[in-house]
């Protein structure tokens, strides 16, 4: 890689640039390279492109950790650096990104930072938020959702070519379905943008993809949330993604609920009571997670805030199973009558209460 493609350099930042520095370099040169601005400039289209690819390294926390230790061994320095047996590439040869197995694992370093492009390179995993209700969350069960996905065009196959059309090698590559970037004995492969990696480009492109080979369906999935999934929770669902072969990854956020919270394996309810009901004690219907009602007994002489439990009414995971706890709250009357006033004062007196 030469210094132009150095992922700093690309985007004017020094190695120690902050996250914010790094998006605010970005953000700038984007927007003065950006295709919009420089309509047919093919020279800003590609200085586009390698301002989006350093983005995508540097502002990764894993991946500018991998990129930097790279730097380190050396890995963009040139063949000049490297002595005989060391494993560098042949003076003036390109090699894809599987030579670099013998630079003591570099290979398999640098294909963890950018994949392995071309016209094999896999499916990306999409990742996608599903709001939860806390019921299904805590006790399990299927929530629907629609994705726009990339699907094999119908109308070409995927070839990108409208009926009829002659297919012939892609000048830009030379057939290869990819370019390389970096000068000397250290180049680095990435998809063809001309051909975008098929090594071939159609007289007329496809008129239902417009050349892509591919376009944006809706996918209707059930997903399945385990019981007492947790705020975050996420599961991967293999070959749902794009064309049947990437991942899906779903991040679940559960809803908060009116009447229940959680508390690890607990519920927790709040249920309001009256002064009477909390100083001679009283019965309460409280409902559970499953939809049932329980008989509470609340005791004379219970206090603002306490707590009872209902075992074995909580949330279900690995084999253990929470409580429900219900939290009392006393409510005190904003506004009495005139007898009622009178009332209360006389228990006052007889209790011995100050007022």
């Amino acid at each position: 890689m030469s210094g132009a493609k150095d992922y700093y350099r690309v985007l004017g930042v020094g190695e120690a640039a902050t996250v914010d520095e790094i998006k605010k370099a970005y953000r700038r040169l984007a927007k003065q390279y950006h295709p919009d601005r420089n309509p047919n400039d093919a020279q800003a289209a590609e200085r586009f492109k390698e301002i989006n690819e350093a983005h995508d390294v540097l502002s990764d926390a894993e991946k500018r950790k991998k990129y930097d230790r790279l730097r380190r061994y050396g890995a963009f320095a040139g063949a000049a650096r490297r002595g005989p047996g060391s494993g560098a590439p042949p003076a003036g040869g390109d090699f894809d990104l599987g030579d670099l197995g013998g630079l003591g694992g570099l290979g398999d370093l640098f294909s963890s930072i950018f994949g392995r492009r071309g016209r094999d390179e896999a499916e990306e995993a999409v990742e996608i938020a599903v709001q939860v209700p806390f019921r299904v969350a805590a006790l399990g069960g299927q929530v629907p959702v629609t994705l726009a996905l990339s699907e094999v065009c119908p109308g070409c196959g995927g070839s990108g070519a409208a009926p009829g059309a002659t297919v012939s090698t892609c000048t830009e590559c030379r057939g290869r379905g990819t370019i390389s970037f970096g000068q000397g004995s250290f180049a680095v492969n990435r998809p063809c943008p001309v051909c975008r990696g098929r090594g071939k480009l159609p007289s007329v492109r496809c008129p239902t993809c417009q050349g892509g080979g591919e376009v944006k369906v809706d996918k209707r999935l059930m997903i399945t949330v385990p019981p007492g999934t947790d705020d975050g929770a996420r599961v991967r669902l293999k070959g749902q993604g794009a064309k049947g072969r990437g991942d899906i990854i779903v991040v679940f956020q559960v809803e908060p609920d009116s009447f229940f919270r959680r508390e690890g394996h607990h519920v927790v309810c709040v249920v309001p009571i009256n002064v009477a009901q909390a100083t001679l004690g009283t019965r309460l219907k409280v409902r559970t997670l499953d939809g049932h009602r329980v008989v509470l007994k609340v005791p004379a002489g219970t206090q603002h805030g306490q707590r009872f439990r209902i075992a074995g009414h909580g949330i279900e995971k690995n084999g253990r199973r929470g409580d429900q706890f219900v939290e009392v709250r006393v409510d005190i009357p904003a506004k009495l009558t005139d007898d009622a006033q009178a009332a209360l004062r006389e228990f006052a007196d007889k209790a011995g209460l100050r007022h």
